[in-house]
C-alpha cells in the first residue's frame, strides 16, 4: 500500500523532531541486521564481550 502525502508530512515532522530517537532506533537495527546476517563466530564473541562490559558498567552505575 502507498503512503499517502499526509503520511509522509508526518513521518518528515516526526523525525525532524525526535532526531536522538530516530537515530537510536537507526543504529539497533543495524546492529541486529549485522548480528542475524553477517556476523561470524569471532564477530559474536567480540559482541558477547562488549555487551558484558557495558552491561556492568550500567549495573554499577544504577546500584
Amino acid at each position: 500500500m502507498a503512503t499517502s502525502e499526509a503520511q509522509k508530512r508526518a513521518n518528515r515532522k516526526w523525525r525532524s523532531k525526535n532526531k536522538e530517537k530516530q537515530q537510536l532506533y537507526n543504529h539497533r537495527s543495524t546492529a541486529k541486521r549485522f548480528v542475524k546476517r553477517y556476523a561470524n563466530i569471532d564477530d559474536l564473541i567480540e559482541l558477547e564481550n562488549l555487551i558484558h562490559e557495558r552491561r556492568q558498567e550500567l549495573e554499577e552505575k544504577t546500584s
